[in-house]
């Protein structure tokens, strides 16, 4: 028995180690079991890419292990800076050009190799919101045109404002003045002013749906500037607050429709008028709301699409002095928050605008409130004794020249110049000594803007509503063609002296 175990186990020894030895020679040996081949694999990292309507670069991101790929575009629009490529990863850049229709547009970038099966990824692009209004661009026009913004701004010397007339809610005559006739020109022209502002209104004249503006009204402001133009007067043609579209809307969530807006409207405006010579400019906005970089970023955007609208359309309008609006009009947000200007082919063609009603309780403030008085007088000299509540504690001549130098630093200086779109001041419900105090300190108001905004190379245009009587600021009576506060022009027309 002994023996038998003795002999057994050497012969399971024997069996173990050549089972070893067998093992061992296996997996030493590759020809004991072939590998298997690499699976191919071809890859993008993207299955669809959305462009912008106006065009935008894209990529796709291709990772295989191929030895050679191709990628192509079934569509036109698409342009793309590779066509082939080998294993490994290889961006792709995907350049689609602008969509200049209203419809969506669709296409397929394949991936190719013949070794697996084709990747496709899908691409499409919006179309315009509006249609393309810039149907008719003509050659460039320098006829008539040869002054830059400088010399342009030179020839201005006191403006006048045409206010609640154009930019009227329900029409021309709905906010009471009557219609604007060649007469009321004249007698502007006759008292001294030579440029003209036409605050205007498109969005209530135009399609909700194709912003089309109706030819009617289009043709009536091309009337209205044709009066000035007559008068050798240069005249500034804007998109006023118009409802609020532009001017309340800021924002990046209306960016986008009202670039769209903006675009299709000012295709319109500078097609209709773009026969006129320089005498015509054109003005972005009126008082667009902005209080930050976000919001001045997007306004920025539309007051690039307003020049680049205008430029497109040729003729005179290549050259034609543009005018943008600082954020909300105000010299201190426009000194601190405008630090860059928009882009334009055409150089040394554009203004800024900025407005001046400062102080407001002098300015516009009708009635006292609980942080504060109405300011009846205004000036170091002109303070009452007797009504000591009213005198201006803020805004008076230390103020203005220091906002009016920030303008001149800020722009004038670097061959920018600037209108000084809209400031007066309201005459208020007053009698006696209080009521001739303050006419007087009005009028010397009125006269040291004109002076310094003109030390400084600002034009100021008076802002002139139509309305008369108690807090108003009117100087003529459109209903019969006179002077209505001739004590008020005569102060501007000093400020020229």
């Amino acid at each position: 028995m002994k023996n038998k175990i003795k002999k057994y186990g050497f012969i399971f020894f024997l069996c173990s180690a050549f089972l070893t030895v067998l093992a061992c020679s296996s997996e030493s040996d590759p020809a004991a079991e072939p590998a298997k081949p690499e699976a191919k694999t071809l890859t993008a990292d993207v299955t669809k890419i959305d462009f912008v309507v106006k065009g935008n670069v894209a990529t796709v991101v291709v990772k295989t292990n191929v030895t050679a790929w191709t990628i192509s575009s079934n569509v036109a629009w698409i342009q793309l800076d590779k066509t082939s490529g080998k294993d490994g990863t290889t961006e792709v850049k995907l350049t689609s050009s602008e969509n200049t229709t209203t419809e969506t547009r669709t296409g397929i970038i394949t991936i190719s190799s013949s070794d697996v099966t084709s990747v496709k990824v899908s691409v499409s692009q919006v179309g315009l919101l509006y249609p393309n209004y810039n149907t008719s661009p003509i050659a460039d026009d320098a006829t008539g045109m040869t002054s830059n913004a400088v010399d342009l701004a030179a020839k201005m010397q006191l403006g006048w404002n045409i206010g609640n007339t154009l930019e009227a809610t329900g029409g021309e005559t709905s906010w009471g003045n009557p219609l604007v006739t060649k007469s009321l020109i004249d007698l502007v022209k006759a008292n001294g002013f030579n440029a003209i502002r036409i605050p205007c209104s498109w969005n209530q004249y135009a399609n909700a749906t194709t912003a089309k503006i109706n030819a009617t009204w289009l043709a009536r402001v091309k009337e209205v500037v044709q009066y000035c133009v007559d008068n050798d007067m240069y005249v500034i043609v804007n998109i006023h607050w118009d409802g609020g579209w532009l001017e309340e809307n800021c924002t990046a969530n209306k960016k986008e429709v009202n670039n769209a807006k903006q675009k299709a409207f000012w295709e319109q405006i500078a097609t209709q008028l773009r026969g006129f010579d320089e005498h015509l400019l054109f003005a972005s906005a009126n008082e667009p709301n902005v209080d930050n970089a976000t919001e001045m970023a997007v306004l920025k955007s539309y007051h690039q699409t307003f020049i680049d609208a205008v430029r497109s359309t040729g003729g005179k309008n290549t050259y034609r002095n543009l005018i943008i609006q600082g954020p909300s009009t105000d010299i201190e947000k426009t000194n601190k928050l405008m630090l860059t200007l928009p882009t334009d082919k055409t150089p040394n063609r554009m203004m800024a605008e900025v407005h001046y009603y400062t102080p407001y309780q002098f300015c516009l403030m009708d009635k006292d409130a609980d942080w504060g008085k109405m300011f009846y007088y205004w000036g170091a000299s002109n303070h009452s004794t007797t009504d000591t509540a009213h005198n201006s504690t803020w805004g008076e001549e230390a103020d203005l020249d220091k906002f009016f130098l920030s303008m001149k630093t800020q722009f004038v200086s670097k061959g920018i110049p600037v209108i000084l779109g809209e400031f007066g001041a309201i005459r208020r419900d007053l009698s006696g000594d209080d009521l001739a105090k303050h006419l007087d300190s009005r009028a010397y108001y009125l006269k040291y803007v004109v002076k310094q905004a003109k030390a400084n190379g600002l034009i100021p245009f008076y802002w002139d509503a139509g309305n008369m009587g108690v807090n108003t600021m009117s100087l003529f009576n459109r209903t019969n063609n006179t002077i209505y506060d001739s004590q008020a022009l005569t102060a501007l027309q000093d400020g020229l002296k």
